[in-house]
């Protein structure tokens, strides 16, 4: 059974092992250049496992101790998770032990893939789900170690390798549009972000963006489902 649902789950990954490869090691670049050792990207990326999160740590960091701060940052910059958990709940039911793994371990494309495609007939869709996350989990872990031992040996300037999980989310964004016929829910988020960038500030707008964004679905989802039972 196990290794079926491995054979199942592989071929969907891979695409994002290409990817993970390369924010990892940009990630460890970045580390290594900032003066860390190999073994805090390693130790991060698995126990951490939140690219973007893992990004603004280096800057946390190097900068004064400041707990309260840090716990704000990490809310806001993994908030979407609070959306990701709750559309999971139902698919998550009767996994054992593997739902602390499912829910430690998703992040935006195991979301994506155990969200979205229905495993192969006779693999269990507990054990798919599991080998989708831990392999996307491997994935990040070496492409963050091998970017931290490449840096030992390999000098260059780091500038601006923040952007990549910036230009991950856009080609993630373009991906859902172009396969989602109903752009509805999408100019949605961009424009309750837009409206909260605008009044909360670049610094501070995600929470409310992401509050505005689950009330506006809220209010919505009651004629939605009229219309459905009209038809």
């Amino acid at each position: 059974m196990k290794r079926k649902a491995f054979r199942a789950a592989l071929p969907y990954t891979m695409p994002i092992c290409v990817g993970f490869l390369f924010l990892g090691m940009s990630y460890g670049f970045l580390m290594k250049s900032q003066g860390f050792s190999v073994i805090y990207p390693m130790l991060m990326s698995l126990f951490i496992f939140a690219g973007s999160m893992e990004f603004v740590t280096v800057s946390l960091l190097l900068s004064a101790f400041q707990p309260f701060h840090a716990f704000v940052l990490a809310l806001m910059v993994n908030a979407r998770h609070l959306f990701y958990g709750i559309s999971m709940l139902e698919k998550f039911k009767n996994t054992g032990w593997k739902k602390f793994y499912l829910i430690f371990g998703m992040c935006d494309e195991s979301f994506t893939i155990n969200c979205t495609v229905e495993p192969p007939e006779g693999v269990d869709r507990g054990w798919f789900m599991f080998f989708v996350t831990l392999l996307n989990h491997l994935y990040w872990v070496g492409g963050a170690t091998l970017g931290a031992l490449l840096g030992c040996v390999v000098q260059f300037d780091t500038t601006g390798l923040e952007f990549v999980m910036t230009a991950l989310f856009v080609v993630m964004f373009i991906g859902q549009w172009e396969q989602n016929p109903d752009h509805r829910p999408a100019l949605t988020g961009l424009g309750c972000s837009l409206l909260c960038l605008l009044v909360f500030g670049a610094s501070s707008f995600i929470l409310p963006a992401m509050a505005l964004i689950i009330l506006c679905f809220t209010l919505t989802r009651p004629k939605t489902t009229r219309k459905e039972a009209a038809r």
